[in-house]
């Protein structure tokens, strides 16, 4: 990803590729995102994955020992997971620990920095490795000042965290750009900042500093040019709507896209607790976002219909556009569907 124009503030670190992508003990796939992320948009850059026993998730590549992924050619052991708090268990530092002494460098968008766990900051002086983080925001961050930004933006929001935000930016951005129109992707989490190569890591920035950190990750630009935001949280998320909030002040998308999972019913990690309905978020994505942005609107819908097949998907894709008026897809099924939500976009 290049860096926007005039911008000094994203997070831009070489990472050292081809990765072994390390999944922990997860046993649920949205906490795998990072994983699974890589896997999907940076496959050429992904040789294989390594977990603790008890982990029941995979990403489908061969699975690798620390020692044979460095014969292999890996660089780097990236971590994989994204799980609540960002933290790095106990159990998995000697296996973290065996990758540095083969010879690997660490890579992690957790929120525990590497370098405060012993184990590992000793492990990486002995053997003169790098403990890589990737979401560790810039210094110097303003507040947010709600000034109209030239160029075009589009933001992805969600029902929901894990359901298909990013996945959604990358491939608006990649129609986009196959359409010919000047586009970029803006990277906003671990995994994101990882594909592209640069970004901001908005929910490990202080609260005050939210949106002007979005206002930074995506400045003033070309009349023609399309930013292409990654969504993070919900709004209605109890615990990361505030950051959900000043990425959408601070981005003054004059489009978004809700991502939804129709076979989600509860909020991912609180037991009982609802998930809004697509038709709630358009209404609170609009009356927040016209603070920063009065044209806002919504462009359409992606649905993530991974747990559904293909004639299941078609029929919740067309009942959802006729209910709601608006285009409904699948960015990875693609299809006619797909390319009805990206001329919306560009409509």
């Amino acid at each position: 990803m290049d860096a926007p124009p005039g911008s000094k503030k994203l997070v831009t670190r070489s990472i050292p590729r081809p990765y072994l992508l390390f999944l922990g003990d997860t046993q649920n796939p949205s906490y795998a995102k990072t994983a699974f992320g890589l896997r999907d948009w940076a496959a050429d850059d992904c040789l294989g994955e390594i977990a603790l026993p008890t982990a029941s998730v995979t990403t489908g590549l061969p699975r690798l020992s620390p020692a044979d992924a460095r014969k292999a050619g890996a660089r780097s052991l990236v971590i994989g997971v994204a799980n609540e708090g960002g933290v790095i268990p106990p159990a998995w530092v000697p296996l973290l620990v065996e990758a540095l002494d083969a010879g690997l460098d660490l890579v992690s968008g957790m929120h525990v920095r590497l370098g405060s766990i012993p184990e590992l900051a000793d492990a990486a002086a002995r053997n003169g490795r790098q403990l890589i983080d990737v979401r560790v925001p810039p210094a110097g961050l303003p507040t947010g000042n709600g000034r109209k930004r030239t160029g075009n933006r589009l933001l992805t929001v969600g029902t929901d965290c894990a359901l298909g935000k990013k996945y959604t930016a990358l491939a608006i951005a990649r129609a986009f750009k196959a359409r010919g129109v000047d586009a970029d992707f803006r990277a906003t989490g671990q995994t994101g900042i990882l594909i592209a190569g640069g970004g901001m890591p908005m929910d490990a920035v202080v609260a005050d500093f939210e949106a002007g950190a979005a206002e930074q990750l995506s400045p003033d630009a070309a009349p023609d040019h399309w930013d292409i935001i990654e969504g993070q949280g919900s709004l209605f998320h109890p615990a990361y709507a505030a950051v959900s909030l000043g990425l959408l002040h601070g981005s003054q998308p004059d489009l978004f896209i809700v991502c939804h999972d129709p076979d989600r019913s509860e909020v991912m990690g609180i037991a009982g607790l609802p998930l809004p309905t697509i038709e709630e978020v358009i209404e609170l994505t609009v009356l927040l976002g016209k603070r920063t942005n009065p044209a806002i609107r919504c462009a359409g819908v992606s649905l993530n219909t991974s747990a559904l097949s293909e004639a299941a998907a078609e029929a919740v894709l067309a009942a959802t556009s006729a209910r709601l008026g608006l285009p409904a897809a699948d960015p990875v099924r693609g299809g006619p569907a797909f390319d009805a939500l990206v001329d919306a976009c560009l409509a």
